[in-house]
């Protein structure tokens, strides 16, 4: 087991990887996920008519806020340094979606998949908690990596075609 998982020891033993001796690469990370809703909701985050505010507005600060957190909520995370976070929305008011984007860029020794990830959710998660006074039915689907540069294992780009 050890040997198939970077923050295990030889016992097993949960541990922060060694990143002292990794060189320092420009890294970017891309994570998406959507939210869906009802008619009442979408209309609500479209037309700024949210009795909490600017739905979108405090789901960007939250979700930027959770990515710079990101070692504070998951245990074996380094703390990084970022050059730039983004959180984006695409609105589709035909599917009643909302997608969301998290963009982290860093110089470092390891990074940016977790942030990006991480602030995406929180991102998902305030819109649902703005909205749940209109629809409790929403749903939070479909996070994951995108892409991700930088560091030894390279680039990588989502091929959603090889999960059927």
């Amino acid at each position: 087991m050890a040997k198939d998982f970077t923050h295990f020891d030889s016992r097993g033993n949960a541990i922060m990887v060694d990143v002292s001796e990794k060189e320092i690469t420009s890294r970017t990370a891309i994570a998406k996920g959507i939210i869906s809703m009802n008619d009442t909701a979408i209309k609500a985050v479209l037309g700024g008519t949210a009795k909490k505010g600017d739905v979108l507005g405090v789901a960007r600060t939250a979700g930027i806020m959770a990515a710079k957190r990101c070692a504070e909520l998951i245990p074996l995370c380094h703390p990084l340094n970022f050059d730039k976070c983004t959180i984006d929305f695409s609105i589709n008011e035909k599917k009643k979606e909302i997608e969301a984007s998290c963009t982290v860029k860093l110089s470092g020794k390891t990074g940016a998949e977790m942030e990006a990830l991480a602030g995406v959710s929180i991102a998902l998660l305030t819109i649902y908690d703005m909205c749940k006074a209109l629809d409790r039915t929403m749903v939070i689907s479909d996070i994951k990596l995108m892409e991700k540069s930088g560091g030894k294992s390279g680039h990588f780009v989502r091929d959603d075609s090889l999960h059927g």
